[in-house]
């Protein structure tokens, strides 16, 4: 059950891994310090329905990627991943070559810092018209000026019910080593503050006592993969206001 709390140009190359992205130095216009505006729904196969642009950040298999996939091929979900962006190689990137959906790599050693890495994967955000940014089991601490550009227009998915065990990936470890009854996963919005702010929605997972870390993984992660792609499509369906 989830416990919710109310609180451009496509690249027409489509899967290829791009590259050509590096930062050179912040522009004018980087980081502005508001949100990006301006942004027209992608097209949908029905002309009542509009979908939302979103843009998922992965570092690692990307079975919440994979999610977000399989509810788009129902025609009236409102939502469509228009990009992926990875700070590594990683079989995330494999899932989105595999469903068409253009991709980049953001290594932090091919940029001055990693302010450059991050305006630089938030200039291909903004290349795709992305309105709304997914991190699914993205291992960095994005740069404020890319929370500030994006504000109140990033998610993240956490694997524990917050504020229990935030700050870490490490949440599923955490619970078995503090012999909790129970944890989950949560959305929330992404603020400059890590698993801070507000939360969105929650599932509950029991904590069996012969379970291992990787057995209350799986169990956690089966239900991240209902929650992440009910929580988009109340988004993009203004079910589910997002506020910081």
């Amino acid at each position: 059950m989830a416990y919710i709390q109310h609180g451009h140009r496509d690249d027409r190359r489509g899967g290829r891994v791009e590259r050509r992205d590096r930062a050179a130095g912040p522009r004018r216009g980087d980081f502005p310090g508001g949100r990006y505006r301006g942004i027209r729904a992608a097209a949908c196969p029905d002309p009542g329905v509009t979908r939302l642009r979103v843009g998922v950040l992965v570092s690692g298999r990307g079975s919440n990627l994979q999610a977000l996939i399989e509810a788009m091929k129902d025609p009236l979900y409102p939502a469509r991943v228009v990009v992926v962006c990875a700070n590594r190689d990683c079989a995330a990137l494999e899932l989105a070559n595999k469903a068409g959906i253009s991709h980049a790599i953001f290594r932090l050693a091919e940029y001055p810092d990693r302010k450059g890495r991050d305006l630089a994967m938030a200039r291909k955000l903004r290349l795709h018209g992305v309105e709304l940014v997914v991190c699914a089991g993205y291992d960095a601490i994005l740069e404020r000026g890319f929370t500030r550009e994006f504000a109140g227009r990033i998610i993240n998915i956490h694997p524990s019910l917050l504020p229990q065990f935030a700050g870490t990936m490490d949440g599923v470890a955490m619970a078995l080593e503090a012999r909790v009854a129970e944890t989950g996963c949560t959305v929330h919005v992404v603020t400059k503050d890590v698993d801070a702010g507000p939360i969105l929605a929650q599932r509950r997972v029991e904590v069996r006592p012969d379970d291992t870390v990787e057995t209350l993984r799986e169990r956690i992660q089966a239900e991240e993969h209902k929650l992440l792609p009910m929580v988009v499509k109340q988004i993009a369906g203004q079910a589910l206001p997002l506020t910081v």
